[in-house]
């Protein structure tokens, strides 16, 4: 979100903090959990999502019931669209801790995608269990940007009878401008774009890179507002491919290499080149094996 380095920092903190804890639990037991430990939080923020899940589930088995990792294992089955699965986990970590924003969220995502794979009659209690999920995770931190992405992107995509609204969108939109510049800037595109306010949606990233022509998120921006749009389309292969000769912003959220190079794919479809966009798609998968197009969030 916006390359949110609070963010980041705050998760090799907690990083740290869960390492010292497997660390002290395993004088005496199971020194080899700790350094599994290490391994699936390396995997997991490395995006190699596969050997992260099944090292996880061998440390679940070994551990018993943690919050902590049943918070990853959730992460893990929503990334691989395993709804049941991920409820489980995560309706295990939130019981375990019902006030952390993160498991709170992950809850909410969870929802989202039981409501997206449930049948009519349902949709709108999933649905409604999301927000609040949501809500619940703004209350304990509504200073975190990502979290307030999540009540936006709620109230972006979902039926006024769920409780979305485009008013509401604007709403949080203007809260995530408040904390983070780049973040609201980002909002604000979303909702251009998807009122065919192109010219505006361009603009908001227009300004970033009059003063820094080498900003990454600024430059991807403008990549993902050609792909969504069709329009200013040489315009976006040029910022794109600006974008791999940078270096990514760290963050969870943030557009990695793998991203580019999917809207590049992206891009050269609608130019009709066939050939190159394969090409750049078969790029993505080689820079991070278990990407899926359908994970890109609203700000990628």
């Amino acid at each position: 979100m916006g390359g949110d380095s609070s963010s980041a920092m705050t998760e090799r903190f907690r990083r740290r903090w869960l390492l010292l804890v497997f660390s002290t639990v395993a004088v005496g037991s199971s020194a080899r959990a700790s350094a599994e430990l290490v391994r699936a939080l390396d995997c997991y923020h490395a995006r190699r999502y596969s050997e992260a899940r099944s090292l996880f589930h061998q440390i679940s088995l070994e551990k018993g019931p943690d919050a902590e990792i049943e918070f990853y294992l959730g992460r893990l089955a929503l990334w691989f669209d395993e709804g049941p699965k991920a409820l489980g986990h995560l309706e295990r970590a939130v019981a375990i801790a019902p006030d952390d924003a993160r498991i709170q969220n992950a809850l909410g995502d969870a929802y989202g995608l039981a409501a997206q794979q449930a049948n009519l009659v349902m949709k709108l209690s999933w649905a409604r269990k999301c927000r609040a999920a949501y809500q619940r995770a703004v209350v304990h931190q509504p200073r975190n940007v990502a979290y307030r992405w999540s009540l936006f992107g709620f109230y972006y995509l979902a039926p006024r009878l769920a409780g979305g609204g485009l008013e509401k969108a604007r709403a949080q939109a203007d809260e995530i401008a408040r904390l983070d510049d780049m973040s609201g800037r980002i909002a604000r595109a979303t909702l251009d774009l998807g009122e065919e306010k192109f010219d505006q949606a361009f603009s908001e990233f227009e300004i970033i890179l009059k003063d820094n022509p080498k900003d990454f998120m600024a430059l991807y921006q403008i990549g993902r507002c050609s792909a969504l749009s069709g329009r200013q389309i040489e315009r976006g292969l040029r910022a794109l491919q600006r974008c791999l000769e940078l270096a990514p912003p760290e963050g969870e959220n943030a557009p990695t290499l793998a991203c580019v190079q999917h809207r590049l794919g992206n891009l050269l479809e609608k130019k009709g080149d066939q050939i190159g966009a394969a090409q750049a798609y078969a790029a993505a998968l080689r820079l991070h094996p278990d990407f899926r197009a359908t994970k890109l969030a609203l700000t990628q």
